[in-house]
């Protein structure tokens, strides 16, 4: 490959399996510098196998990248993408790292043998992660949380081990079932829209149906009663202590609105209340009444800082804060 060619010939040589060296460096640094380029890869890579083969060769000249975008156009036309509509929400999401999208795409190149190999993606506290896997599957981090997967999964079903919480809008692929392995159980899907939350620090397992189908079946440290089916708008919630598990009907938005920046709370205890808003803004909170723990707070979160929250809940709230340094210190009036 020659350095000078031009970002669009990289795409092409790479996603027919030819960019390697300072070329590959390029586009690497290429789709990381903005969230653009991440979705215009995306969108050729998306209808590239079901448009062309060996093409590495047509990005020399104008006409021929012409021919292949009109390729990709007609192909869009008949398999309308659905991951395009999740796509166009992150412009309006605050603090999504395409690292997810990049590190998927890249590291399935250099893996040649049937042996799987895992990595892991994390969203920090205070962020929220996007990723694209290789099988289409798209799914949103939390803050705070951490996902291993093998991005060449050879096997007889695609695995991921959670540990946190996270969105899954699943590829669709009957004969290879994609598994989600949490510290208490295991949730099987074929291809279906679902949250799950599964903190270390947190009293409850919790996972949240919105389209399809799924099951819950035991792990290797936990052995469930039974296998649990949810469907549509059930929400599955285990008692990480007692093993007390409660199927209920729930409004999914309320557990799934994290993903678009935004929070909506129910009549939310306090100190659960606390916990959303160190992850989500990445910051401490100290409370020196245990009564404070017990209030409740009803109210949605969007683009607001966490200040302006706090004056927020001030003003629904009986309480005052200060700052100091990096933590927020609430007391009652």
């Amino acid at each position: 490959m020659n350095s000078k060619k031009s970002i669009k010939s990289l795409i092409v040589a790479h996603l027919d399996g030819n960019l390697h060296g300072t070329d590959l460096e390029k586009l690497t640094k290429w789709l990381s510098a903005s969230k653009e380029n991440a979705k215009y890869y995306a969108q050729v890579k998306d209808v590239w196998q079901a448009s062309m083969h060996d093409a590495s060769v047509l990005a020399d000249t104008e006409k021929e990248w012409t021919r292949f975008l009109n390729v990709i156009q007609k192909e869009s036309k008949k398999r309308p993408v659905k991951r395009l509509t999740a796509l166009q929400i992150i412009s309006g999401v605050a603090a999504i790292l395409f690292i997810g999208i990049i590190t998927g795409i890249l590291v399935s190149k250099y893996v040649q043998n049937d042996e799987p190999v895992f990595i892991t993606v994390s969203a920090p506290q205070g962020s929220i992660s996007y990723l694209l896997l290789d099988d289409s599957t798209e799914v949103y981090l939390n803050a705070g949380t951490s996902m291993r997967y093998s991005p060449n999964s050879n096997g007889k079903k695609r695995e991921i081990f959670l540990e946190g919480e996270a969105w899954f809008d699943v590829a669709k692929r009957e004969n290879k079932p994609f598994v989600v392995h949490t510290a208490f159980y295991d949730v099987n899907v074929t291809g279906t829209q679902f949250n799950i939350k599964s903190y270390p620090g947190d009293k409850f397992v919790e996972t949240t149906l919105e389209e399809g189908k799924i099951q819950l079946s035991s792990s290797e440290n936990f052995k469930l009663g039974e296998s649990v089916i949810l469907k549509p708008g059930e929400q599955v919630k285990l008692n990480r202590e007692s093993g007390k598990m409660v199927i209920k009907n729930v409004d999914t938005r309320l557990f799934t609105s994290w993903k678009e920046n935004k929070l909506i709370f129910l009549n939310l205890n306090f100190s659960d209340l606390m916990v959303l808003l160190e992850r989500k803004y990445g910051i401490d909170i100290e409370v020196n009444d245990p009564e404070i723990l017990k209030y409740h707070y009803t109210g949605t979160i969007k683009n607001e800082s966490v200040l302006e929250i706090m004056e927020l809940i001030k003003h629904t709230l009986p309480i005052q804060y200060k700052i100091e340094g990096q933590i927020i210190k609430v007391a009652k009036l």
